[in-house]
């Protein structure tokens, strides 16, 4: 089924924080997408989010400003900032830190779409 040809302005959605300890903004999440999901994450200077997995869902962060250091799985442990991209296999612990003095903002798009049953906290 084809996706039907929209428009989602960033203006009309709202940030909500989430238990994972950053504040999420919902860009492009519905069922008639069922393929990609994007929201916008914001995480403040000095917080480490919660470790969780996505349940046969891939994610990608994709760095917009600030800086931080990512670990996914028990192999990854690495400093991103602006520009760079962390992909998430499937069911893979994962957590991001700002160590930076501004907020660390990032895309996170999702494969097939996040949805709340996918979330695991660990």
């Amino acid at each position: 089924m084809p996706i039907p040809s929209t428009l989602r302005r960033a203006r009309d959605t709202v940030e909500f924080e989430t238990a994972e300890r950053c504040a999420i903004r919902e860009i492009s999440n519905t069922p008639d997408d069922p393929a990609v999901s994007i929201a916008r994450a914001r995480v403040a200077p000095g917080v480490t989010t919660a470790w969780h997995r996505l349940r046969d869902t891939a994610e990608r962060y994709l760095i917009v400003s600030g800086q931080g250091v990512v670990e996914v799985g028990e192999g990854l442990r690495e400093t991103v900032a602006a520009g760079d991209v962390v992909s998430i296999a499937p069911d893979t612990a994962q957590r991001i830190h700002n160590n930076g003095d501004c907020d660390l903002i990032f895309y996170a798009i999702c494969t097939p779409r996040f949805t709340p049953d996918c979330y695991e906290a660990l």
